[in-house]
């Protein structure tokens, strides 16, 4: 006969023994999330549901926030809630559907595409600081080239534009702009390539992180910028691009050059240029002052460097004259002071032989002692030693355990005794 308890806690340890866990795919209600930490809630679709848990320490590891009408792929344990013989699901992992699968689909081909080395900054290109002929691989309904084509004209007029057009979202949008890029690649007509679109849904964004396209960039001959959707959007094309471009309106500013900076750039140059013969021609008449004041006749020169170097011969020899005699002034004071500081050895000497008499004499009265020490120290120990008390007619008697007897209290009948004279032990019984 079994109880309740019984019967429920079987049924459990059965169903967890005949289904390993699962992957179970549905929408979340009636989602709960208690102070302990732990989530409640149902897994439904179209015809059924089922209760589900997920205690605390696996839902700190999920990294997002599950709510009601979530589409969700879970793996999970099936088993019985044995309290109220309810049927559950404890829940180990969790995943969104469809978003959860883009980018877990996302971040395998980011690994196998790196691994590669479609990502390696060293083939990464730099972009032409003046390109005269720019393309664009976008959908030509699409608001991001209008808004590129605009930062063009205003910065830029005299920048021609190639438009490739393709699909940029769709099931087909992956291959019509890998197409576009390759198109591209082949006509050579482009200083730099410009891919992209505006923001959207990663599923909207989806058709850049297709491998046709990474494999179109890294192959282009061109420069590549990626400019898909904003700021905070990530696709497989952004890392294989040379450049990545937050937006396509900030592509369009970092490739192309701003006009009037230039102009106003180009027209400082020309009046640096305009100014510079003149300095030029005044620094070179400035030099040509300053060699013809230098210009002499060899003769006077050769009178002036004689004066010179008679002036200098003076100088040396009343410099060597003045070191010498300072040589000679500085020897004499110190020959001055060592005689005033030289030290009267005679005391010291007659110091020195007192103290090692004394020493002698203390060093002879500190061997007697010590000697004298070490005799009372023997004879102690001549008195102190037992062999020398059992010559006098003392024994010493042991137990079987080798303990000294004191005590005739202590011995029971029967017991050996080891007694050690001054020659020879004995051993013995108690009677």
């Amino acid at each position: 006969m079994l109880s309740v308890t019984d019967l429920n806690r079987v049924a459990r340890e059965a169903l967890e023994r005949a289904l390993p866990p699962l992957w179970v795919a549905g929408e979340i209600s009636n989602f709960r999330r208690y102070d302990s930490g732990h989530c409640y809630f149902v897994l439904k679709d179209a015809q059924a549901q089922v209760r589900c848990v997920m205690f605390r320490h696996r839902h700190s590891l999920l990294g997002w926030k599950p709510a009601d009408g979530c589409e969700v792929e879970l793996r999970a344990v099936p088993s019985l809630y044995e309290a109220r013989g309810d049927f559950q699901l404890n829940v180990e992992t969790m995943r969104q559907a469809g978003r959860g699968a883009l980018y877990a689909a996302f971040e395998r081909l980011k690994g196998r595409l790196a691994a590669e080395g479609l990502f390696a900054p060293e083939r990464k290109r730099a972009l032409p600081p003046f390109p005269r002929v720019v393309g664009i691989v976008t959908s030509s309904a699409a608001a991001a080239l209008r808004d590129v084509l605009s930062v063009f004209a205003r910065r830029a007029p005299g920048v021609r534009i190639i438009v490739y057009p393709t699909l940029v979202q769709g099931e087909h949008a992956g291959r019509q702009i890998a197409h576009a890029i390759a198109l591209a690649g082949r006509r050579a007509e482009c200083d730099v390539l410009i891919v992209g679109r505006g923001g959207g849904s990663i599923e909207d964004l989806w058709a850049f992180n297709e491998e046709s396209v990474a494999r179109a960039l890294a192959a282009c001959p061109i420069p590549t910028v990626s400019a898909v959707g904003h700021e905070t959007d990530f696709t497989i094309a952004d890392f294989v691009a040379d450049v990545r471009a937050p937006t396509p309106t900030a592509a369009a500013v970092l490739v192309a050059p701003d006009a009037a900076r230039w102009r106003a750039h180009l027209r400082a140059l020309a009046g640096r240029l305009q100014r510079s013969p003149w300095r030029l021609l005044e620094r070179q008449m400035q030099r040509l002052d300053q060699w013809s004041r230098r210009l002499l006749h060899p003769g006077a020169r050769a009178r002036d460097q004689q004066i010179a170097l008679g002036d200098l011969r003076r100088r040396l020899e009343q410099a060597q004259r003045r070191q010498l005699d300072s040589a000679v002034a500085r020897l004499e004071r110190v020959g001055v002071a060592l005689a005033r500081r030289r030290p009267d050895t005679g005391p010291f000497m007659l110091g020195l032989a007192s103290l090692a008499t004394r020493l002698s004499r203390a060093s002879t009265r500190r061997s007697e002692v010590v000697q004298s020490q070490l005799r009372q120290l023997a004879a102690s120990l001549v008195h102190l030693n037992p062999d020398a008390v059992l010559e006098r007619g003392y024994s010493i008697t042991r137990d079987a355990d080798g303990r000294v007897l004191r005590d005739a209290a202590s011995i029971a009948a029967g017991v050996e005794l080891d007694t050690t004279l001054a020659r020879g032990r004995v051993r013995s019984r108690v009677v």
